[in-house]
């Protein structure tokens, strides 16, 4: 498979025939938890696999709580795990919405 087959709701704002999903792995999985649908999320397990999925997900600069505890329930991580959540409890102030 040359690449997932996702839809366009996570990535709305970028034309996504000029995505190349090897190279930039961690921009398409965080766009998928952030944004995309659960059919999307399928597809991103199907190509991507578990262990990659996770070992990207944890570095991402930004994703919301609940896609953070989506992802810990889902890949048995923990809070502490994601750098985006260390940041935002050294930083409290940024992320009030």
């Amino acid at each position: 498979m040359d690449k997932p087959l996702l839809s366009k709701q996570a990535f709305w704002d970028v034309n996504m025939d000029n995505i190349d999903y090897k190279k930039h792995a961690r921009y398409v999985i965080e766009k998928v938890i952030d944004r995309g649908s659960f059919e999307d999320f399928i597809a991103l397990r199907k190509y991507y696999g578990d262990n990659k999925i996770k070992k990207e997900i944890v570095n991402v600069n930004w994703i919301g709580d609940k896609e953070i505890y989506f992802c810990c329930a889902i890949f048995g991580l923990e809070l502490k795990d994601f750098k985006c959540y260390i940041k935002k409890q050294l930083n409290p102030e940024l992320w009030v919405y």
